[in-house]
């Protein structure tokens, strides 16, 4: 029996305290024999498509993370042993740490400091793997911590007040913390407030720390940390520490987000209250919050400004009405109204170069406003209509170059990473191995030797598995077709998936087709479906070029390559070219030929019934959708999962059939309105696709704009430009599915109205109005009744729209509350909008 029999058992079994226990008595020659047997058993399990979190092989990591600290000789083997890729998926145990500490203690001091920074150098951001070894590791042996954000990040992660005294760590890392790139992965509150302990406790120094986040959030700018200001807050600075810092501060205000500038807006006002602040520093502070577009800086400013009136108004005069001036031009109607009341009894005081400002913003003003400043100012100019925003689709996607050499392939396939690029790179890959592998199969195997025989990567085993992994593992059965077979037959049948929706499965389906091809020892010269541009279409004739070049090869076209390439072909097909279709007597030739000729996928009817189920812990709000169409692919059946792997990709799998990928996108942009999943990006891809827009289509639009993140209610205005510029918006679709998930309380009000707004000013006036007007008609209050929530925000988004769009409308609802009495924002903002769109009525009231 050999040490590596002996410790087998227990390996397979996962048992990593006795494996420990095990090789801590192996004498230096098992040892070494121990750490080949061990080497040459995850080489097998890798190459046997055994990735780290499947079958067995999960069982035996622990245990051989004992055998590779026990055994290997050098501190840089047993570094690089821990952190294999394979091991990650490992079952955490907080007792390793300790087995492992305790295998290396009799090794040199050098060594174990040695092992100590090149553990720590290795942990890595987001995981943080082997951060408690690695800490360890260097309290012990006292090696320099390393300059590694991702170590520092641990260490902010477990830092407590109660035990911080008695950390080595701390007057080495301390100081250091404002400095390092680990804020930028996230710094919580909770660790804010151990720092603002310390500091209390002196164990921090709190001029370096107020030092240190006023820094830090000077050299982020607008990615500054809100958290920061609160750790700032906290340690409330005095007088004496705001003084010496207010040019600071005040350069903080115009890149730093919202809660930052408040903060330093708020140090800044408490000096200027005591008499403390320079005033070419006020001016300064006050100009710079002036230009922020933030309604909530923009209310400090006016605050801070109105606070100031008395002794010191007509020293200030000048830079307040400079000041107000900007804030005149804000669309809001409500800042436009406290600005001005803020102006007018600044005018007896005022110097010419403030006067002219005020006069000049006041143009645009709606006129009891500008009546108001005309009695403090004198005259003002007449009012310049301004020109209306010209409308410019959003350009469509580019599409990349074919791969140029077995080189460059092999070299793209290592940094493809599915989900997190795009279709097109996909499509590029697929395309690229089919063309080598049938122009220079030598070449290209030799290309892609380095990659297969230094696996970092898994291969997928069945549809189930990501594009990534069937994408490499294609890539491996032309690279190394008996691996590949050896993968096939160890594992489950290949095969569909009720955990893999159709649209997904139609991608993946075309990996797999290319793995039986190339397992079997033959070759595929030309995929069908690769698209020709950047919206996922196939030209027609590029199509039958492929086809004639796979028949003139004996090959027979691939199943859902074949259904891709036809689902890619654009609506309408010349004479000409669905003539030629005929002539091709295989079974692909005569698809293409039927599909050419008008025998195709019809559009589907589609019905959608918003829905919401409650649990303890959330409310998950979804879309029940129906389809009436022939089932193709299965793509008659929605697939409502809630974490779809390729939704952006489904737009270029259906670019002919805008309805249809807008039906099956439906449920994931219902479930992720309120989630940062970048999902509705897709809807620019939509945008850009060929077929009727219909209900699903207007659906998929009302999540975008209802979105909780404001880039996808951006990427959702560009999509409603794309197809305002192409005469494809539809109108009466989308006022209907707003209406009703604003009623019902799927969607704010006020995300879908900033929206609209974002569209208008980009020229979609005409198309913001025609949807603005039906939400108008349907939410307006009626006899009496309460203001829904937001609507301030809809009106002036119609407002926004009306002018350039030169609207009318008789809308009585909005004639009533115009007529209104009060002061209220929705007032306003209803009384502005009725004197723009009025068919000849007059609007008292105010």
């Amino acid at each position: 029996m050999t040490a590596w029999n002996d410790l087998y058992p227990f390996i397979r079994g996962g048992d990593a305290a006795r494996t420990a226990w095990l090789v801590a008595g192996l004498g230096p020659a098992d040892r070494k024999a121990v750490a080949a047997e061990a080497t040459e058993h995850v080489r097998k399990a890798v190459r046997g498509g055994q990735p780290g979190w499947a079958g067995e092989f999960r069982h035996h990591i622990r245990p051989l993370m004992m055998v590779g600290a026990g055994c290997l000789g050098g501190s840089a083997a047993v570094a690089a042993w821990l952190f294999r890729r394979e091991f990650r998926w490992r079952r955490q145990d907080p007792n390793d740490v300790a087995r492992i500490l305790e295998l290396v203690r009799d090794r040199p001091e050098p060594w174990r400091a040695d092992l100590a920074r090149r553990v720590a150098a290795r942990v890595r951001l987001p995981e943080l793997d082997h951060w408690e070894l690695a800490a360890a590791l260097v309290r012990e042996t006292g090696a320099e911590p390393p300059d590694n954000p991702a170590f520092m990040a641990g260490w902010l992660n477990e830092l407590r007040a109660e035990s911080a005294a008695a950390d080595p760590l701390l007057p080495v890392l301390g100081p250091r913390i404002f400095e390092s790139d680990a804020l930028r992965e996230g710094f919580s509150v909770a660790e804010a407030m151990v720092l603002d302990e310390l500091v209390r406790a002196g164990l921090l120094d709190r001029r370096a720390v107020l030092d240190g986040v006023v820094g830090r959030l000077l050299r982020d700018g607008q990615n500054g940390l809100p958290v920061l200001a609160n750790l700032h807050d906290w340690l409330a600075p005095d007088l004496d520490e705001t003084a010496s810092r207010a040019k600071d501060y005040v350069r903080l205000l115009p890149p730093a987000p919202v809660p930052v500038a408040e903060s330093a807006v708020a140090r800044l006002r408490a000096l200027d209250e005591a008499g403390r602040l320079e005033e070419e520093l006020f001016a300064e502070a006050v100009e710079a919050l002036t230009f922020r577009p933030e309604p909530r800086l923009l209310r400090a400013v006016l605050s801070w400004l109105g606070a100031t009136a008395g002794p010191r108004a007509a020293g200030r005069a000048d830079v307040a009405l400079r000041a107000l001036a900007e804030i005149i031009g804000h669309e809001a109607l409500v800042l436009q109204e406290r600005a001005v009341r803020l102006a007018v009894p600044l005018a007896p005081v005022a110097g010419e170069e403030g006067r002219a400002a005020i006069r000049e913003a006041a143009a645009t003003l709606p006129s009891e406003l500008r009546e108001r400043i005309a009695a403090a100012y004198g005259e003002l100019p007449e009012e310049d209509e301004p020109a209306a925003p010209s409308l410019v689709a959003a350009p469509a996607p580019s599409l990349p170059p074919p791969v140029a050499s077995p080189d460059e392939l092999a070299r793209e396939l290592a940094g493809f990473r599915g989900q997190h690029d795009d279709a097109s790179a996909f499509e590029r890959l697929l395309a690229g191995l089919a063309e080598w592998s049938h122009r220079a199969p030598d070449v290209l195997r030799e290309a892609l030797r380095p990659w297969w025989e230094h696996p970092r990567h898994s291969y997928g085993q069945n549809l189930d598995d990501e594009a990534e992994h069937l994408l490499n593992r294609a890539f491996l059965a032309f690279a190394a077709p008996e691996q590949s077979r050896g993968i096939t037959s160890a594992n489950w049948p290949n095969g569909s998936s009720p955990h893999c929706g159709p649209i997904d499965r139609l991608y993946r389906a075309r990996a797999f087709e290319l793995v039986a091809v190339f397992e079997r020892g033959a070759g595929h010269p030309v995929l069908l479906a690769t698209p020709t541009t950047g919206t996922g279409h196939v030209d027609p004739e590029v199509l039958l070029d492929r086809l004639a070049l796979l028949e003139a090869s004996g090959a027979e076209a691939l199943p859902a390559d074949l259904a891709q390439a036809l689902l890619r072909l654009p609506r309408d097909v010349d004479a000409a070219t669905a003539a030629r279709a005929r002539t091709f007597t295989s079974d692909a030739g005569r698809a293409c030929a039927a599909w050419m000729s008008g025998d195709r996928l019809p559009d589907p009817e589609v019905s959608c019934e918003p829905y919401s189920t409650s649990d303890y812990w959330s409310t998950k709000k979804s879309v029940r959708v129906t389809l009436t169409l022939p089932a193709v692919e299965g793509l008659d059946t929605v697939w409502s999962h809630d974490y779809p792997e390729l939704p952006n990709w489904w737009a270029l799998a259906l670019p002919s059939h805008r309805e249809l990928a807008a039906a099956h996108l439906l449920p994931h942009l219902a479930h992720a309105a309120e989630a940062k999943s970048g999902v509705a990006a897709v809807l620019g891809d939509l945008a850009h696709c060929a077929g009727p827009a219909g209900t699903a289509t207007a659906y998929a639009l009302a999540y975008g704009m209802g979105h909780a993140d404001s880039a996808s209610r951006s990427s959702t205005a560009d999509a409603l430009l794309t197809l305002a510029a192409r005469g494809e918006t539809p109108v009466e679709a989308l006022g209907a599915a707003l209406t009703e998930l604003i009623t019902d309380g799927y969607l704010k009000l006020n995300r879908v109205s900033a929206t609209l707004d974002e569209a208008a000013r980009a020229g979609g006036h005409d198309v913001v109005w025609a949807v603005a007007a039906r939400l108008l008609a349907a939410l307006l209050p009626v006899d009496g009744d309460r203001p829904r929530t937001g609507l301030a925000d809809l009106m002036a988004a119609a407002a926004t729209a009306a002018r350039p769009a030169k609207a009318q409308a008789d809308l009585p609802a909005l004639a009533a509350m115009a007529g209104r009495k009060g002061s209220s924002r929705v007032a306003q903002e209803a009384r502005r909008l009725h004197r723009l769109v009025a068919l000849g009525e007059s609007v008292t009231g105010g």
